[in-house]
């Protein structure tokens, strides 16, 4: 059986440093929402039809054979929840990996405007996310998606049994881990560094 743990937030809350840290800490395997964005955009480009089937279907198969070869995965995800498609799409990997004996926890960051827009410049966010790296439109992007979307859920909404919420504006990607292994009562595997982030 398999965990999933899902990072969730708006777009430079820090998703990937905090699942970096879980990683690390739980020696849990890990696929950011933009690993398969920026392979898919290699590929075919930014936004295009083929584009965004390819990055559907190489998370699909991340997720089955996670599920098949008993690997838990940490996954960070960008929900609108004010997008029926994306909380379905969250609960349907919440079944997967329940349905096959694996626990599901979600992980939602939030943080100041201010501090987002800080860490929209980091070089580790830049060096890690190409299609980053136009600061100014990844800037004009966040500021849109706060009109158009919601991008985080609303005080006393909780969508899952083990649905924790965390304002990380001051708190350190280390700390943010600690709480979520603390209140889970999580356990690292037993794996070599090579299994869970070779190459990283």
């Amino acid at each position: 059986m398999a965990n999933l743990i899902i990072v969730c937030g708006p777009q430079a809350v820090g998703k990937m440093t905090v699942a970096e840290s879980l990683r690390d800490k739980l020696k849990y395997n890990m696929m950011m929402n933009h690993d398969s964005i920026e392979l898919s955009d290699r590929i075919f480009g930014f936004a295009t039809p083929a584009q965004r089937e390819l990055n559907a279907a190489v998370r699909e198969k991340a997720f089955e054979l996670a599920v098949k070869h008993n690997v838990d995965l940490i996954f960070t995800y960008v929900c609108a929840f004010n997008v029926p498609e994306d909380c379905d799409y969250l609960a349907r990997l919440r079944d997967q990996f329940e349905q096959s004996g694996g626990k599901f926890y979600f992980i939602e960051l939030s943080a100041s405007l201010e501090e987002r827009l800080a860490r929209n410049e980091t070089p580790h966010r830049l060096e890690r996310k190409a299609s980053k790296r136009d600061v100014a439109w990844s800037r004009d992007n966040i500021l849109r998606d706060m009109e158009r979307y919601r991008l985080n859920t609303e005080e006393g909404e909780y969508l899952f049994e083990n649905h924790m919420k965390i304002d990380n504006t001051n708190l350190t990607p280390d700390q943010v881990a600690d709480m979520v292994i603390e209140k889970y009562g999580l356990t690292a595997n037993e794996k070599e560094e090579r299994e869970y982030r070779f190459g990283v």
